[in-house]
């Protein structure tokens, strides 16, 4: 193997960073592992994810080319590592993904340069231990290695498979991939990819460019995208083993500060017996760690679960070293040194992250211990080398709670293995005979609890239609997904009641807030939400105590409640006022009623114009006005839909229905022909369209594909909207010296004086320049070029002028010229601004890339690049033009001496 430089993980990071940032990307902090804009991820697995919306087109940001450093967990679902980390060199359940990004900036002819350059020049990686694949049709990528690169053919490999072709899903961008392999050597078992020993170890994937060129449709056809996009990753640890000279992830500077510091503090080897369970514990560690930091705790379900089945591994593992106490904890503040100076938010959550990790580890060491006995006691009645039956299996796991991937674990160890078919046989029947299992948001503590609640106690009455204060019997109280007896001041628990006035999240409402008493103690209710038929109240106990038998008073937030209504009722009015505006087609995609705004989604293809806005928010203003009733009725479901009821999107709805009226419609517009409005609401809604008040459009813009989204204010937020909007207006009409009914024109008088001062400006600056304006080295009374080495050059220190002036400049000068180099040096504040040109007639010898470079790097800059005939760059010091200069001179020599 070659001598590579032995860069740390951070250094290697840092490298990726700063190349990337030096090519125009924005540095992109690392999203966190609970993906935000994409639901069917349990975790962030790429770095792609947070971006994805930026691909398919939804988003757009400020930016159009990216980098990041993305941290990414495989643990569950499809992408999930966990069974192999520890017995192989390479898999992880915790990794770092470095990317760079192009979303309809750059596309191969720029991505392939930079990942090479990136691996053989900034990491220093030999070119000769390096090959790539391309997909097998893919012609252009496969030139552009041959002609970057100097790849020979037998190193450009073209792989027929899925594998070098990247898809989104069935329909959407998709494109062919490029990955770059690293060779370790002969002495290392496995081959190139496509070949039969590919899964061997000597042939490791160290780059993978995916290039979005196309859209599938549905009936399997493509087309090219407008916007052609990149998306690449670089593993981490993959690169620091190579140029740490190891072709194991597990013996790089990171995890090797983690192996050792878990056997220091469990006082063994790191390299003895004990080797397997302390790469599990470093591996183990970085990801719970991550994902407590990003908000996510252990739990019986989701994101929570995996969290915790990663953390007990390695708590076993850790058993299995001989230590007595909880361990993980411990290795906390190694981990944090390690990796808390790009990643701050294991500093923030490094109390959370310890405490987390200690108490799961003192329970889970009683269930460990308990199930590591059961475990031996049954297999001394089996046979050597046989499975462990499945319903053993299934007891353990369901009596004991010990789950099936530790009986798995364990048992590898020892050569055997368990009976699947059997566990999952058991675990059916037991599903079989128990409720349906509840598929909640994990929000809400364990949901179990809710259902023994609802045996035993039935459902909570709501009255909240009718009043905002009510008396109830607390039957509950919950705490950390259990019932407590009593819940103390300065706690935060869950309450049910028998009945409550308070609404439960529900239909794009919020739930309500307000306040519980008893008379031993005062709480405030900070949510309301529903499981099970069951209103569970979220309380925060700020006085005495709060014990399930007693009675309590509860009472709404008034004026919240007032203000929800008012949005709600308004949305009504809106949904309505869409259909008259736009056709039958609008319906109700989603919508959120809180206090303080309205948010109504729609299906719609098409951008509201200002006209539509304006005539939508007139008719529901007139609605507001009439002050008609808010009628509401229960009624069989099929007559509602027969009365014209408008179904809210995402509603379930039984065999009785609330719906609720509102506003009298002009002959034949209404959902009846007489009532404007009427849905299936199960919300709380003003007794009068008065009470409304006033209504206000402050958005409207694309939700997703098809949806339009409309944001509005109510009453009071409304009034004070408005009248904010109307002292900015007077604002500016002073500043500009206006009548407020003139104030348009005046600015936009302004707006074109500016633009038409600003031509001026340019086009004298330009004129200036070209005329000798500044210092122009070797004859002060104008740019004339003189010989150097045998090239005509002229170079110019340029004042009042910015880097983009500079390549207008360049091919004035070259066509007065004719035949010479140029180089511009702009002193833009202490800074500068370089530019050079070499006329097309000399670009075979002389390149202005060379030119530049030289001249950037006297005056503070690094880098710099373009084309033989135009090239550009920066640095830090104007004052060093004169050094500059003589640099370039120098090159021009170089050349002529050559």
């Amino acid at each position: 193997m070659s001598s590579q430089s032995a860069l740390s993980l951070a250094e290697i990071r840092s490298t990726f960073l700063d190349y990337f940032a030096r090519q125009g990307h924005a540095v992109v902090p690392s999203s966190p592992l609970v993906p935000r804009n994409d639901p069917t991820l349990m975790f962030a697995n790429s770095g792609m994810v947070q971006f994805k919306n930026l691909f398919t087109g939804l988003e757009t940001r400020d930016y159009t080319r990216a980098t990041t450093s993305q941290k990414c967990v495989r643990a569950g679902g499809k992408h999930n590592d966990l069974d192999n980390v520890g017995y192989t060199n390479r898999h992880h359940t915790f990794f770092e993904m470095l990317g760079n990004f192009s979303f309809g900036d750059y596309f191969k002819e720029q991505a392939i340069p930079f990942a090479w350059e990136v691996v053989t020049k900034e990491l220093g990686i030999d070119p000769s231990r390096l090959l790539v694949t391309v997909y097998h049709t893919d012609d252009e990528a496969a030139g552009l290695w041959k002609k970057v690169a100097g790849l020979p053919d037998e190193r450009i490999l073209r792989i027929a498979t899925d594998d070098n072709f990247w898809m989104m899903g069935n329909t959407g961008p998709c494109g062919p991939c490029s990955e770059i392999f690293y060779d370790h050597g002969d002495h290392i078992w496995g081959g190139p990819p496509g070949s039969p020993e590919e899964d061997g170890d000597r042939f490791v994937e160290i780059w993978n460019l995916v290039f979005m060129q196309y859209e599938q449709f549905e009936d399997g056809s493509r087309r090219e995208l407008a916007a052609q996009s990149i998306d690449t990753g670089m593993g981490i640890e993959r690169v620091a083993a190579l140029l740490q000279g190891t072709n194991d992830n597990y013996a790089t500077d990171l995890m090797r500060a983690l192996i050792e510091a878990s056997a220091h503090e469990s006082s063994t080897d790191p390299d003895g017996p004990g080797r397997t369970h302390h790469r599990v514990i470093a591996d183990h560690l970085r990801s719970v760690s991550f994902l407590i930091a990003d908000g996510v705790l252990p739990s019986g379900e989701g994101r929570g679960y995996v969290l915790r089945r990663i953390m007990r591994r390695a708590m076993r593992h850790a058993h299995l070293l001989g230590t007595k106490d909880p361990l993980m904890h411990r290795l906390v503040p190694e981990l944090v040194r390690q990796m808390g100076a790009h990643y701050p938010e294991l500093h923030e959550a490094r109390a959370l992250i310890e405490a987390t990790l200690e108490t799961e580890e003192e329970r889970f060491r009683q269930t460990l211990e308990r199930g590591l006995r059961l475990l031996d006691d049954e297999l001394q009645h089996l046979p050597e080398g046989t499975a462990l039956p499945g319903e053993t299996a299934f007891r353990l796991y369901d009596t004991y709670g010990f789950p099936l991937d530790l009986t798995q674990d364990a048992l590898r160890e020892r050569g055997r293995s368990v009976d699947q078919a059997g566990f999952d046989a058991a675990m059916a029947e037991q599903k079989r005979k128990a409720r349906a299992a509840w598929a909640g948001s994990g929000e809400v503590a364990d949901a179990g609890v809710w259902f023994d609640i609802a045996d035993a106690h039935g459902t909570t009455d709501f009255l909240g239609y009718d009043t905002e204060v009510a008396e109830g019997q607390i039957l509950a109280v919950v705490k950390d997904g259990a019932r407590v007896e009593a819940a103390q001041a300065g706690e935060t628990v869950q309450v049910v009641l028998n009945q409550t006035p308070f609404y439960a999240e529900a239909g794009g409402q919020v739930g309500d807030t307000g306040v519980l008493t008893t008379d031993e103690g005062r709480a405030r209710i900070t949510d309301c939400r529903k499981v099970a038929g069951v209103h569970i109240h979220f309380a925060e106990v700020e006085q005495g105590r709060i014990e399930p038998g007693t009675p309590a008073k509860l009472e709404v937030d008034h004026a919240r409640r007032g203000a929800i209504r008012a949005n709600h009722s308004a949305t009504h009015l809106l949904h309505e006022a869409l259909r008259q505006r736009l056709g039958e087609h609008v319906a109700q995609r989603g919508s959120l009623n809180a206090p303080d705004r309205l948010r109504f989604d729609f299906s719609h293809t098409t951008a509201l114009s200002r006209d539509d806005i304006e005539a939508v928010e007139a008719e529901v203003n007139a609605f507001i006005r009439q002050n008609a009733p808010v009628v509401t009725r229960i009624m069989p479901t099929d007559d509602a839909r027969a009365l014209g009821a408008q179904a809210l999107f995402g509603e379930k709805y039984g065999d009785e229905v609330r719906v609720v009226s509102m506003g009298r419609a002009p002959t034949g517009k209404g959902a009846d022909g007489e009532t404007w409005s009427i849905e299936l609401c199960g919300g709380t809604h003003v007794r009068q369209t008065g009470d409304i008040g006033l209504f206000v459009t402050v958005g409207e813009g694309a939700s997703s594909s098809g949806v339009r989204r409309v944001e509005a204010l109510t009453g009071e937020a409304a009034r004070r909207y408005l009248a904010d909007q109307a002292a900015r207006v007077a604002a500016v009409a002073g500043a500009v010296k206006a009548p407020r009914d003139e104030v348009v024109d005046r600015v936009k008088a302004l707006v074109d004086e500016r633009k038409s001062l600003a031509a001026e400006v340019a086009e004298l600056r330009r004129q200036l320049a070209l005329a000798g304006g500044g210092q122009a080295a070797g004859d002060a009374a104008g740019p004339d070029a003189r010989d150097v080495g045998g090239t005509p050059f002229l170079a110019q220190v340029l004042s009042g002028v910015t880097g983009k002036d500079l390549p207008g400049l360049i091919d004035a000068h070259k066509q007065r010229i004719g035949s010479g180099a140029i180089l511009l040096i702009a002193d833009t504040g202490g800074k500068a601004a370089v530019a050079a040109g070499v006329t097309d007639n000399l670009t075979g010898r002389l390149s202005a890339v060379d030119i530049v470079q030289a001249a950037v790097a006297q005056l503070g800059g690094k880098g710099g690049g373009g084309r033989p005939d135009m090239a550009q760059g920066g640095g830090k010091d104007a004052a060093n033009a004169e050094a500059a200069i003589a640099a370039a001179e120098q090159v021009l020599q170089k050349v002529a001496a050559e």
